[in-house]
């Protein structure tokens, strides 16, 4: 099993839920900014040129939701199967985090890797924080009172648990204490930690928090 990697990416999830089932897995490390993942031997693995791709069992898998799913399923652990209670709020979950993704994905590139900085749109990031506020908020009443997303920790965890650490640099974490409650959970789990020691630090963020900018004038 072949994971294909960049610190700090979407790929994080699926490193997170390999040490939970405990599996063995080799780490192939890639760069967001070298043009490697343009390469036509990348573009092989995953057709988008998007992180991660999974090689297991004699092919390549892209997508992380997919993976996390794929892997689950091949396990037969942490993940309710068709016809079980939890099956479709584990679906919605696994999916949730995606479109969460997204946003933060968006916010990543007016804040970090957009240049110059003039071409940024203050009217989208302040867009694209609402919406993600919107996310964090249904997560913080759906938290409330609640360990995990499910009735006990799944792979939906480790899809959605990855995007807090994201969240909280652009929103306050006081302002959603059941979300804030439950990254600190997730982020003890010794899977959690190992999966860390394991990823190469972070190669995204330099602060802990990023304000949206005064409109000029």
């Amino acid at each position: 099993m072949i994971l294909h990697h960049v610190p700090g990416s979407r790929s994080m999830r699926v490193l997170w839920l390999i040490e939970e089932l405990g599996l063995d897995c080799e780490l192939r490390l890639w760069s967001l900014t070298d043009g490697g993942l343009r390469s036509p031997e990348f573009r092989a693995l995953s057709p988008a040129g998007r992180i991660p791709a999974l090689e297991v069992d004699g092919r390549a898998i892209f997508e992380s939701g997919a993976i996390v799913q794929y892997l689950a399923e091949r396990e037969g652990r942490l993940a309710p199967g068709p016809g079980e209670p939890e099956r479709a709020d584990f679906l919605e979950w696994v999916n949730f985090a995606e479109t969460q993704a997204n946003i933060l994905q968006a916010l990543n590139i007016h804040h970090i890797f957009l240049r110059p900085e003039s071409a940024r749109s203050i009217p989208l990031m302040r867009l694209d924080t609402k919406r993600l506020a919107v996310t964090a908020r249904a997560l913080d009443d759906h938290l409330a009172g609640r360990g995990t997303l499910l009735s006990e920790f799944s792979a939906a965890d480790c899809m959605l648990g990855f995007n807090i650490e994201a969240l909280f640099r652009f929103l306050a974490t006081a302002d959603y204490p059941a979300l804030a409650a439950y990254r600190d959970r997730m982020t003890v789990r010794p899977a959690y930690r190992r999966a860390l020691a394991r990823a190469g630090g972070d190669a995204i963020y330099e602060r802990d928090f990023y304000e949206v900018p005064d409109v000029p004038g």
